[in-house]
């Protein structure tokens, strides 16, 4: 540890888009003397979306505070963390004291559905963006949104980004480019298709087709989680 020893928590859940958090792992592991600490409700082993799975997560439970809590997106934010009870207790529980709360891409739904966004402006993956309103966060369609001490990132590979971004935020912008250099972080992708406005009018329709499959599914899942925050009912 060294002399700002912050501990940086990323709190997963099964079916997690692991790049959503590895991307910010790879970054916050970076950061010297910085503790980061990948955890779940029930800790143990957590299968990913595509199958990856990650072994010795800790519990949620066994960790007493931190400086940021980061929750990821993927089909679990909305099929299982939105509505597991303990992992939003825990969350709210880290995000009391924490310096920075913060999510990539659907993790700001599972922020949303702790009651952590109210009047906050968010970012999450573009599809979903409309799911933030029922939470009453505020959508920002940008790459990465501060709002107060809230810090959310857009969709997968934001998580970088985000992530540099918070490093700026404890550390300063010099450490933070020091990562990026050292991860050699210059993206120069091959396609210009990276967000709704500039891919090609075919490839848009068909990422939006692939995606109605999950549409009504997320939306009941945000709705119900909506519901119990404004009642103030546990989820179930």
């Amino acid at each position: 540890m060294s002399e700002r020893g912050e501990v940086i928590v990323l709190a997963i859940f099964p079916a997690v888009t692991q790049l959503d958090f590895t991307g910010p792992y790879e970054v916050f592991a970076a950061l010297p003397g910085a503790t980061v600490i990948i955890a779940s409700t029930q800790g143990g082993t957590i299968e990913a979306g595509g199958g990856m799975t990650f072994a010795g997560v800790r519990r949620l439970a066994d960790i007493p505070r931190c400086d940021v809590v980061c929750v990821p997106g993927g089909r679990g934010a909305t099929d299982y963390a939105i509505s597991d009870a303990a992992f939003l207790d825990e969350l709210r529980r880290l995000a009391a004291t924490a310096h920075f709360v913060t999510s990539v891409c659907t993790g700001a739904l599972v922020l949303g559905a702790a009651g952590l966004l109210r009047g906050k402006r968010a970012a999450t993956h573009w599809a979903w963006r409309d799911l933030l309103v029922p939470f009453g966060a505020i959508p920002d369609g940008a790459r990465v949104v501060r709002d107060g001490n809230v810090i959310t990132g857009g969709g997968v590979t934001a998580g970088i980004d985000f992530a540099l971004t918070v490093v700026a935020e404890l550390a300063g912008p010099q450490t933070a480019q020091a990562i990026q250099l050292g991860i050699e972080y210059a993206p120069a992708p091959p396609f210009d298709a990276g967000s709704p406005e500039t891919a090609p009018p075919a490839v848009l329709a068909r990422v939006r087709e692939r995606m109605a499959g999950m549409a009504a599914q997320r939306n009941a899942a945000v709705a119900a989680a909506a519901e119990r925050l404004t009642q103030g009912a546990p989820a179930t």
